[in-house]
């Protein structure tokens, strides 16, 4: 194993400790040139895993082959620009944002502040997304801002502020999972999404108390084989409903934690009625888990947890569970199972959900959130303004109120009382986003698309400007991990030709826009700014700074002042709620926004790829993860397979209320028959989210990602064109 680094120097012995560029556990690496460079004079860089707590020196798939992304082939490297003829070409610096700033000045002038939508990234830096937030609110002066993290962390993050008055993603640091005694995961697949984080399981799988929830018989649910634990396979959409039933056990059992309850929460009778409606064998009847299973799992719990002699037990939540219309919900009686059981604000157990993107956590907490200000601060409180517009040198009247969530933002573009203009940062909406035919629509409808991106994705080339900038190694900053924990990015090489960082280019256009002061290109001054902002926030990095971190190697926020040793450890002393308690809510099951019917009688569901990442325009760049994963397919049972009278691998009919595509069928028998998996990663005709729907979760605007109604035909097959001279012959004979 790599031995640590320096942490005060931010290098390696040969090279850079930096941070894999993907998922949220950013794993720690080392960056080292390799001598001679490579075509664009910019250093080649081999990759090695180092030594952290979340991947102690261990790198995925994707990790060990990052730096292959860096020089990708058709890497973006000067600015272009859409000419009359319809065509992207390059042009200058100068020319470029001219034209921007011309264009969002006339779109304002004639249609308001309003006029000027932005949308960012889970994977930009907290810097960037604390300037990109800044920007939009005191230079354009529009309300709508909003990123790609709400299809990921929102329905969970807005569950956790109801319950808990705080979202932190893991409120504890991840190697305390080894010992506890049960673990239940419902809906992610982290063997294949961020494989180190399975390390951390294996004290649990040791005392067989991994439990997994997955319609597929994933590689994590795998990981509960041979008597490791037990693997929950729900239908689709019903995952609330094995939660309430889990619920009803608890308290019919009597196996809550009452000295917990009575000094930590609220709300035990309103549960205690909701629940009472649940028992195992009427949920069996609406989610398929044997109502045996469902008191096994309730007992592990129960079990496992500190108020009966337990190591201790955690409830995890993914995107499986929160990426439907009642994500919110269901996160919600996640907690309140783990609430009853007494295991948040404890060393030992808890709650946590699994932040997907890289900054995920940090983009929701500096800037980019529709509805919220740098330190997770509210921008409809007064005072939450006050302090902000003060750090910021303006008026508090002027910071405009909250925006919309991001499948409202999309649909709003290009209408009489839309955004005509839209700066995109670090995102591909156009195969991120549910129900993508839309979302093209909208974009053509726009007067002005402006793009920043390393590379030409699907989205960059349907812009009327596209701007290159930097990558991960290529920069300077900070990010925050699932566990709140922040960690320093640094530069190993120089960015190839024109690329400039997003700082930079927020820096040019605000000046050009009549802002000349307030937005520094250096990281390390965007960060100290915002520190100052989000003091006294709930997310407050105030103690905290670019040296300190180099000094100190990492630290979980809050971190109020410079002497404040960070808080690995969340809620321990208490609840950021009104009266210092948890909430105890009762939450509903409702029938999905699409429900099976007739002439669609099947689930699907979409997720990610061991050898994929997000929509894939960083990792489809990458020739061996490309070869192992290289185009969409819809993954079936046998026993559908058969029904349909499918082979594995000859193409399918998907057809959804929002549309159709055609992809190869991949039989295994690692899924209910009732249920099609395709993974997202894909643009084009391959694109999953062709078929996902634009419904929401009413509470967190989180798109119902999971739950879609289904049809699957054969594909037809193409009629064959007859041989002349061979129809000929035959006649003949």
């Amino acid at each position: 194993m790599p031995s640590t680094p320096s942490a005060s120097a931010g290098t390696a012995p040969s090279g850079t400790a930096t941070h894999c560029p993907y998922c949220a556990l950013q794993c720690a690496q080392t960056l080292t040139p390799v001598a001679g460079g490579g075509a664009d004079g910019a250093p080649v860089l081999t990759v090695e895993g180092r030594d952290f707590p979340t991947n102690q020196g261990g790198l995925c798939r994707k990790g060990w082959t990052s730096a292959e992304v860096l020089t990708a082939p058709d890497r973006l490297t000067a600015p272009q620009l859409r000419g009359a003829d319809g065509e992207l070409r390059e042009v200058s610096w100068d020319a470029a944002l001219d034209h921007v700033a011309t264009h969002l000045r006339e779109q304002r002038e004639r249609r308001g502040s309003d006029a000027v939508a932005v949308f960012g990234g889970g994977g930009l830096t907290n810097e960037k997304a604390y300037a990109l937030g800044k920007f939009t609110r005191v230079v354009l002066g529009s309300r709508l801002i909003d990123y790609n993290g709400r299809f990921c962390m929102s329905a969970a993050a807005t569950a956790s502020n109801r319950s808990l008055g705080l979202d932190r993603g893991l409120p504890f640091p991840l190697p305390d999972l080894a010992g506890a005694d049960c673990v239940l995961l419902l809906g992610s697949n982290l063997a294949a999404t961020m494989p180190p984080f399975v390390q951390h399981l294996e004290g649990v799988r040791s005392r067989g108390g991994l439990v997994v929830t997955d319609p597929r018989g994933s590689a994590t649910a795998a990981l509960t084989a041979e008597g490791a634990g037990v693997h929950l396979a729900p239908v689709p959409g019903t995952d609330l409903v094995v939660l309430l039933a889990l619920l009803h056990v608890v308290l019919a059992e009597d196996l809550v934690d009452h000295e917990y309850l009575a000094a930590r929460t609220t709300g035990l009778e309103a549960l205690r009625a909701s629940a009472a409606a649940w028992w195992p064998e009427r949920a069996e009847a609406v989610c398929g888990v044997p109502a045996r299973r469902l008191r096994q799992v309730a007992r592990m719990l129960a079990d496992a947890s500190p108020s009966r002699g337990g190591r201790g037990a955690y409830v995890l939540t993914g995107r499986g569970v929160e990426q439907s219309t009642q994500g919110t919900a269901t996160v919600t009686a996640a907690i309140d199972l783990a609430l009853l059981l007494g295991l948040v604000g404890r060393r030992g157990s808890g709650y946590g959900p699994l932040t997907g993107q890289g900054n995920g956590q940090g983009g929701r907490e500096h800037g980019l959130k529709a509805d919220q200000l740098p330190g997770y601060r509210k921008i409809t409180d007064p005072e939450d303004r006050a302090h902000v517009a003060a750090v910021w040198g303006v008026d508090p009247e002027s910071l405009p109120g909250p925006g919309v969530p991001a499948v409202e933002l999309l649909g709003m573009l290009g209408r009489p009382v839309g955004p005509s203009a839209l700066i995109v940062c670090g995102a591909n909406p156009v195969v991120s986003a549910p129900d993508v035919s839309r979302v093209r629509e909208r974009l053509a409808a726009l007067d002005l698309l402006v793009v920043m991106d390393t590379v030409p994705s699907e989205t960059a080339l349907l812009a009327d400007v596209l701007l290159p900038v930097t990558q991960w190694a290529e920069e300077e900053g900070t990010m925050t991990n699932l566990e709140g924990r922040v960690i320093r990015r640094r530069r190993a090489r120089e960015a190839p030709g024109g690329a400039r960082s997003e700082l930079w280019i927020l820096r040019e256009l605000a000046a050009r826009l009549g802002v000349p002061t307030g937005f520094p290109a250096e990281a390390s001054a965007v960060f100290d700014e915002l520190a100052r902002a989000s003091a006294g926030g709930r997310a407050d990095y105030s103690g905290l700074s670019h040296e300190r971190l180099d000094r100190e190697g990492s630290m979980h926020w809050p971190v109020p002042g410079p002497d404040h040793p960070g808080t690995p450890h969340a809620l321990l002393d208490g609840f950021p709620t009104a009266d210092g308690r948890a909430r105890l809510l009762p939450v509903t099951h409702e029938d999905p926004a699409d429900p099976l019917r007739a002439d669609a009688p099947l689930h699907l569901v979409t997720g990610r790829l061991l050898e994929q990442y997000q929509s894939g325009a960083q990792t489809r760049r990458v020739p061996s993860l490309l070869a192992a994963r290289p185009a969409a397919f819809a993954q079936m049972h046998p026993l559908l397979a058969d029904l349909l009278g499918i082979e594995d691998g000859e193409e399918v009919l998907l057809r959804t209320r929002s549309g159709e595509l055609r992809v190869p069928a991949e039989v295994t028998e690692e899924i209910r028959p009732d249920t099609v998996f395709m993974p997202f990663h894909y643009p084009g005709e391959g694109s999953a989210n062709l078929l996902t729907g634009s419904a929401t979760d009413p509470l967190s605007g989180m798109p119902g990602f999971k739950v879609t109604a289904l049809e699957v035909l054969p594909a037809p097959r193409p009629v064959p064109v007859p041989d002349v001279v061979t129809v000929q012959q035959r006649s003949i004979v």
